[in-house]
């Protein structure tokens, strides 16, 4: 007797983005949930399915693939045993399609039975599309960063769409991809609102969103959110002054196998280790690790898949602002400058945040090297809003007037200064 494709099922991993190979994956993770082994599927097991060689899988395998997809076996093409050989018209004679508008339409009436049944609903079910909808605002977030940064407003919405996205997993059924989708979402938000906390120095904050975004992550099992959260903790801490746990919550980041595996991340996670080592005055350590992050960036094939908020930032000119900081904060201010210089010819556009704190530590940069006319011009490019709404130019700007008047008290500069930040307040 021959054997009837499931093309419920095919159509289903269609919809879903499921090979052979990931969806034995799936259900593989599903069954070690439930009986603490993992499963021995493969994609050949999943391909028996499809070609309908496997028509009721076993108890452990059936209840898995519904955890994983959301769905009763019977309503993935699957059919009880005995179900055939009760039929009474032979195998050969029956019409396949007629078969599949049989199924179908008995799974519509069971589900309609239960939706009309006292005291219950028909459940929502939560696909990609709400997902999609999710990371299209998470997008307008992190542009919305790029602009302003570390305001309070931005880590509200950011952690607003966080607690939106858990949500989202009690209000209905959803495959098991789309909950590891949520929970990644989830983590991002949190990790872009724990960023805006850095940012703007509420490190309490921050500190709270890391540790939700770390949760998270961990229930997503997303290797580039897990990167992002411990590589934005290793920022934090040098931001804070304590170089040891920068390096311990970076090296978290690095030692991941994304970081092995993308040269892209490796490089960012190198940079990242280079500016904390600068805060640390380790000058050899610092040149180490940008000449292994600038050979990384230069191995990375700009065509390999990579999140959004990756791509949205990290380029020669953000690992150029790093050893900026870096440098400046080992007082090797020619460098510094260089990179300075480097950096904002490479800007993009939308990095005007960036821009801001840039051309703020090339002033600094400036003026340790006796220029204060230059390293004034240049401080007077900041824009208003960053130089009195983004904490941490406000803070470096106020450093650099103090740092100028003592270098150059009673000259014209000064006075130039102290007329330009008049117009800063006025503006605010």
């Amino acid at each position: 007797m021959g054997t009837t494709r499931n093309t419920i099922l095919e159509a289903w991993m269609d919809e879903h983005g499921y090979s052979s190979n990931s969806l034995a994956d799936a259900v593989n993770r599903a069954i070690e949930q439930l009986t603490g082994r993992p499963g021995g599927l493969d994609g050949s097991s999943i391909r028996s399915w499809k070609a309908g060689r496997v028509n009721w899988p076993k108890s452990a395998t059936r209840k898995a693939l519904e955890d994983v997809t959301g769905l009763p076996a019977i309503a993935l093409g699957f059919v009880p045993r005995g179900r055939t050989s009760s039929t009474p018209a032979p195998p050969q004679q029956e019409d396949p399609d007629m078969k599949r508008r049989t199924l179908i339409g008995g799974i519509a009436a069971a589900a309609a039975a239960a939706a009309a049944a006292p005291g219950t609903a028909s459940p929502r079910r939560i696909g990609m599309s709400d997902v999609e909808r999710l990371q299209k605002r998470f997008s307008e977030i992190i542009a919305s960063d790029h602009r302003h940064g570390g305001q309070l407003g931005i880590e509200q919405q950011a952690a607003a769409l966080a607690d939106e996205a858990l949500n989202l997993q009690n209000a209905g059924s959803a495959s098991q991809r789309v909950r590891s989708n949520l929970y990644a979402s989830a983590a991002a938000f949190r990790s872009s609102a724990m960023w805006a906390a850095i940012d703007g120095r509420r490190y309490d904050d921050a500190k709270a969103h890391m540790r939700e975004a770390q949760s998270l992550a961990e229930m997503s099992g997303d290797q580039a959110i897990k990167f992002r959260i411990w590589s934005h903790a290793g920022t934090m801490y040098r931001h804070m002054g304590r170089p040891a746990d920068a390096l311990a919550a970076n090296d978290v980041a690095r030692n991941l196998h994304l970081a092995r595996r993308d040269p892209l991340f490796a490089s960012l996670g190198l940079a990242r280790q280079a500016a904390i080592h600068g805060a640390a005055q380790d000058r050899t350590g610092t040149r180490r690790a940008f000449e292994q992050a600038q050979d990384a960036m230069l191995r990375a094939d700009p065509a390999d898949y990579r999140p959004a908020w990756m791509l949205a930032f990290y380029d020669q000119a953000e690992l150029d602002a790093l050893a900026l900081s870096a440098h400046l904060a080992l007082g090797d201010h020619p460098t510094a400058e260089y990179h300075a210089h480097r950096c904002l010819s490479a800007l993009r556009p939308h990095m005007v945040r960036s821009r801001a704190i840039t051309s703020t530590r090339l002033a600094h940069a400036q003026l340790a090297q006796g220029d204060a006319d230059a390293a004034t011009a240049t401080a007077m490019m900041v824009p208003a809003d960053a130089a009195t709404q983004h904490a941490r130019v406000s803070r470096m700007l106020q450093e650099f007037g103090a740092a100028l008047r003592a270098t150059a008290p009673g000259s014209t500069t000064i006075r130039t200064w102290t007329e330009h930040t008049a117009t800063w307040r006025m503006a605010a």
